[in-house]
């Protein structure tokens, strides 16, 4: 034919590169999505531009659809509490409350775990402003002693300087010796309604992410296995790497070094 075999098979290098960085790309997709199961297509387009990838959200949309990866269904999650008592019940303060800034609000709530044998309790304490977990505890039992301990360690660790408590009506929350250590610290009590869950939306909105994202993958059998993994996923996943559309898809403790160094250059003018 007179044609030359290099002809044939030449491809131009710019359809090359493109090739490969399109490679590249469904290569980051498929490891953000195995890493974080539950991200849809705009965490993953913020995870992707957080490694300086520059890309559409409509395109990596379009990349799962063809990798056959979405965010798994997501599970109903329940809440429970009991309110049940005849201690003191506070007012809710921080309805219609617009924040600032950290340590004004911290939202406090229990969930349960689910094991081969029974149930472990994980109590927590959360920064309403930057969704830091700032103390949490886990026990076998739902007590007081619980919540005091996840509660003496956001305590020990942040200012409580006008700062606002704010929980449900749970017997935990309202016993006496739980109420003194925050009367004693000049921390503000507030509590939610009655058999209205949507009042403590944010810590809610924490155990939904918790369950869906660890607790039903791992499937934890016995109690060490939710001591060893917990602990992981909330200070190394949930605060460092976690991405909240409403921190500008930025994690907890990112937002709040932002926070800071944004403070500190008005300070400076100041």
């Amino acid at each position: 034919m007179g044609i030359k075999r290099s002809t044939l098979y030449y491809q131009p290098k710019k359809n090359i590169n493109k090739k490969q960085k399109e490679l590249r790309i469904r290569k980051k997709i498929e490891d953000i999505s195995r890493e974080h199961p539950y991200y849809g297509y705009r965490r993953i387009t913020a995870s992707l531009r957080r490694d300086q990838v520059i890309i559409n959200h409509k395109k990596v949309l379009k990349v799962m659809q063809e990798m056959g990866i979405q965010g798994r269904i997501k599970r109903k999650y329940i809440a429970t509490t009991n309110s049940k008592h005849n201690n003191r019940i506070y007012s809710n303060l921080i309805k219609d409350k617009e924040l600032t800034g950290i340590n004004q609000v911290w939202c406090a709530d229990i969930t349960y775990i689910r094991i081969l044998n029974g149930f472990v309790y994980l109590a927590t304490i959360l920064d309403i402003y930057s969704r830091k977990i700032v103390g949490y505890a886990i026990g076998k039992t739902l007590s007081s002693k619980l919540v005091i301990a996840a509660l003496n360690m956001a305590i020990a660790t942040r200012k409580t300087d006008n700062l606002i408590h704010h929980s449900d009506q749970g017997i935990q929350y309202t016993c006496k010796d739980y109420i003194k250590i925050l009367k004693d610290k000049g921390i503000r009590i507030s509590m939610s309604a009655k058999g209205n869950p949507y009042d403590n939306a944010f810590a809610e909105s924490f155990f939904k992410t918790l369950k869906q994202e660890e607790v039903y993958l791992w499937e934890y059998e016995t109690f060490s296995d939710v001591v060893e993994r917990i602990p992981y996923f909330i200070e190394d996943v949930y605060n460092r790497k976690r991405l909240h559309s409403s921190l500008g898809y930025r994690p907890p403790e990112e937002y709040e070094r932002l926070l800071a160094k944004n403070s500190s250059r008005e300070c400076m003018v100041c």
